[in-house]
């Protein structure tokens, strides 16, 4: 395991008590040191993390990180071992991630995460894999192991990517939508319990509504998906649409949305924070007679 953010340490988690020997590394190596008591062997690099691996699975940051790691890395990984990447990179980061893995001669699949901290700690992900479909098959256990399932976007790498740029694209929309709607109703002098009573059950309803609005309300942003990954994924996202010919109207007031949470300081909190760039939503004042 390379990488052990909040989603790295939660794979880890989930990898473990299915049985697994797990070796972890992360650059700042404080943040991988407590996994040692879990179970898992602390690597003082990323290399010999990687050497004598069956499976290598990357959970980093941004595509200059996997290149990094990759260069590092990818010599020490032995013949018939899979790298499995899976950080949200974009369709471009991964073409050239894809270049360098063969440059190297290392076998890669990509195997993106859908979800957030509580469902990797609980191996309830949603896997986005794409790849060599027998080497995909040769690493089904471990991808079982950390997910509720496996969705296989195609055969190319970098076709996971592409279905989880898709997925993030609504994630965003759902959270500043219910942003949106809690806000508004607090404005107009509604408890804003009242709107998500109003959508369960229905046919607009959704779970992420009530998980992110309950936070909303709470006013606590407790981090499962730091605000700033999802600004850094509205970028690849909207690189995606740009290229696609689409339009960015919708793209681009999301960015701009999450782009003012972080600018009040909230880029480290989860992305539930979004609803701070709505303003400060108080019931109006009552009118005078």
């Amino acid at each position: 395991m390379l990488g052990t953010g909040t989603m790295g340490t939660g794979v880890t988690h989930s990898l473990l008590r299915e049985g697994f020997d797990v070796t972890v590394w992360n650059r700042t190596a404080s943040r991988a040191a407590p996994l040692a008591d879990a179970g898992a062997l602390v690597a003082p690099t990323a290399a010999q993390a990687a050497h004598g691996a069956d499976v290598v699975l990357s959970i980093l940051f941004d595509t200059a990180a996997v290149l990094d790691v990759l260069d590092a890395a990818g010599p020490s990984v032995g013949t018939g071992a899979v790298w499995v990447q899976a950080s949200t990179i974009g369709r471009e980061g991964t073409a050239l991630v894809v270049e360098r893995a063969r440059q190297l001669g290392v076998t890669l699949v990509e195997a993106n995460l859908l979800g957030t901290k509580q469902p990797a700690e609980e191996g309830n992900l949603a896997v986005l894999a794409a790849g060599d479909p027998d080497v995909l098959a040769g690493i089904a256990p471990v991808l079982d192991a950390i997910s509720a399932k496996v969705v296989i976007a195609g055969t190319e790498v970098g076709q996971g990517t592409a279905l989880k740029l898709a997925c993030n694209a609504w994630l965003a929309t759902i959270t500043a939508g219910t942003a949106q709607s809690i806000a508004l109703a607090r404005a107009e002098g509604i408890d804003p319990h009242l709107f998500l009573d109003a959508i369960a059950g229905g046919a607009s309803d959704s779970p992420y509504a009530h998980l992110k609005g309950a936070e909303m309300i709470a006013g606590e942003f407790a981090p499962q998906f730091a605000l700033d990954g999802l600004r850094k994924d509205i970028g690849l996202i909207s690189e995606a649409a740009a290229q696609a010919h689409l339009d960015p109207a919708l793209l681009d007031a999301l960015s701009d949305l999450y782009g003012s949470a972080a600018a009040r300081g909230h880029g480290s909190d989860d992305i539930a924070a979004v609803y701070t760039a709505f303003g400060t939503a108080r019931a109006p004042s009552p009118a005078s007679d």
